[in-house]
């Protein structure tokens, strides 16, 4: 597996699939109002990857979920339950999260698949820690193809 650590927009990687950092679906999103890394795919996707999460059932912590990706150029977009009933990441909902995206990924052919810091927004986690655990997490798993854990930065649309 080859692993960048990129600082940069997660909805510009030239991946196959992205991540998005979801809650476990107990929520609706629409009544949410969708921030962050899920605010940014919803702006650009449009609405119907979050359609598809509606009819899913309740996300176990550190699950993964596959939908389209909308109105983006990827294959799929993995929603994974990355913060408990109380918006809070773990160690343990980072990893399981990352173990269960990159299964996912493997398990329906994607060859690259970025990451961002799962956790470290609304999850209330301090990116050096999550980027730590990302890191450990993904040198214990079989990938084949690229993985890319984006650190968030602003780019200039002209």
């Amino acid at each position: 597996m080859e692993i960048k650590i990129i600082e940069a927009d997660l909805l510009d990687q030239d991946v196959d699939v992205i991540v998005n950092a979801w809650n476990r679906n107990l929520f609706p999103w629409w009544l949410l109002l969708p921030q962050g890394v899920s605010g940014a795919i919803k702006r650009r996707a449009g609405t119907q990857p979050f359609r598809e999460l509606a009819k899913m059932s309740l996300i176990p912590l550190g699950g993964a979920v596959r939908t389209s990706a909308g109105n983006l150029p990827y294959k799929a977009i993995i929603h994974v339950a990355g913060i408990n009933l109380l918006w809070m990441a773990s160690e343990r909902s980072i990893r399981l999260s990352v173990r269960n995206a990159i299964e996912l990924a493997k398990r329906n052919g994607d060859a690259s698949i970025a990451l961002p810091l799962i956790g470290a927004g609304s999850g209330g986690g301090r990116p050096e820690k999550v980027l730590r655990w990302m890191r450990v997490e993904l040198s214990q798993l079989d990938f084949a193809g690229e993985v890319r854990i984006i650190q968030f930065k602003a780019t200039t649309k002209p």
